[in-house]
């Protein structure tokens, strides 16, 4: 009977213990490594990816009552800063302006009248006054006659009449005078009330008239474009929008236990799904919201009922983008980003300690109509003082 070899299991377990070491102090090392990465770099970032492109959507409406004649603009059009994007029939806006144009014309006319009406009652006003004095001196000579007997009675009388009417005559031209003065009040033709009034009268009309050329504010792309030609628009009707990708920013909305270590002007890194992790956009922390989302929504939530559930809640954070970035990689409103704050320095605020002196939002294309109405008034008032002050 042959006994079976026994086989030697030493050497196979040793090398399974050895290599079950080397795997646990793999995962050891590993596991060290990882908390040293999140105890130094991990720790000091806040990240999130419910966070989106955000921009001003600037509406641009009608200012006053017309019907569209021409549509200048389709959504997706970039269009430049005072830009023609809707006309409206600009017919009644220009006999409004002829009209007015034609009153300026006649009140400065008229003050022109009235000042040199003026110097006729200054000139009467004189005339009176030496038939005044002529009146008193023959009075003078006759009075002391009549004692005497030399001259009669009624030659005296007839004098003393006539200085009395030459009294009232002077004093009826003095009150013209003073009448006239009161109209043109000693100031020169174009700061007249009559003349103002008028004035006023055709900036308006002026101003109406080029505001049935609707333009853009800004430099934007064109968007949400509702207007058709032939409409009748009101004032402050929407026709289309704005979107000035120039100038975006980035909605974060962090968990509220994330907030605590968050401060206004650390910086920040924005990935976004368009371009991938490819491309990094650099910004900074400038603001947090002033309540949660739900605090702001149409029906905030009602937690006094009895199946109340906690729901962690966001606070929308707003970080800036490089505008370098945004050059080189534009983007849009509303895309999905993933937004990792740096932590590190928490010295900063955590609301803003001072109102921000950064200037928003501005456009200067409707300055330059009240100057353009300026300018042209002034041309009806020189054509119409014909060398008049």
């Amino acid at each position: 009977m042959n006994t079976p070899a026994v086989t030697e299991e030493k050497p196979a377990n040793g090398k399974r213990r050895r290599i079950m070491t080397i795997v646990a102090a793999s995962f050891a090392v590993l596991g060290l490594l990882w908390f040293i990465l999140w105890f130094v770099v991990l720790s000091e970032r806040e990240r999130t990816d419910d966070a989106y492109v955000s921009g001003n959507q600037l509406t641009v409406s009608a200012q006053v009552a017309g019907t569209v004649v021409g549509v200048l603009a389709n959504n997706t059009d970039l269009v430049k800063a005072g830009q023609v994007l809707v006309q409206l029939d600009p017919t009644d806006a220009e006999t409004a302006l002829h009209r007015a144009a034609g009153a300026l014309a006649q009140a400065v006319r008229q003050v022109r009248e009235q000042q040199a009406q003026s110097g006729q009652y200054e000139a009467l006003v004189h005339g009176r006054q030496i038939e005044l004095a002529r009146a008193e001196a023959d009075l003078a000579r006759r009075a002391p006659l009549l004692a005497e007997q030399a001259v009669a009675s009624e030659e005296v009388r007839h004098a003393e009449e006539s200085v009395a009417l030459a009294r009232a005559n002077l004093a009826q031209a003095q009150g013209q005078l003073a009448a006239a003065h009161a109209l043109v009040g000693g100031t020169p033709v174009r700061d007249n009330p009559e003349v103002l009034v008028a004035l006023a009268a055709y900036r308006d009309a002026w101003v109406n008239a080029s505001r049935n050329a609707i333009v853009a504010p800004v430099d934007g792309y064109v968007a949400q474009r509702a207007v058709q030609l032939g409409a009748h628009v009101q004032p402050g009707e929407a026709l289309l929008s704005v979107i000035p990708l120039q100038d975006l920013w980035v909605e974060a909305n962090f968990k509220e236990s994330q907030l605590r270590n968050l401060r206004i002007g650390q910086a920040t890194e924005v990935r976004t799904d368009l371009y991938g992790g490819s491309v990094l956009f650099h910004g900074k922390l400038t603001g947090m919201a002033a309540g949660t989302g739900g605090a702001f929504s149409l029906l905030p939530a009602q937690n006094a009922s009895g199946n109340w559930i906690k729901v962690v809640q966001r606070v929308p954070v707003r970080v800036s983008l490089s505008p370098a970035d945004l050059a080189r990689h534009p983007l849009r409103i509303g895309l999905s980003t993933t937004v990792t704050v740096d932590t590190h320095d928490r010295s900063g605020a955590m609301l803003p300690a001072a109102p921000s002196t950064a200037a928003g939002a501005s456009t200067d294309v409707y300055a330059a109509d009240l100057a353009r109405a300026n300018a042209s008034a002034e041309e009806i008032i020189v054509r119409n003082l014909d060398g008049a002050r």
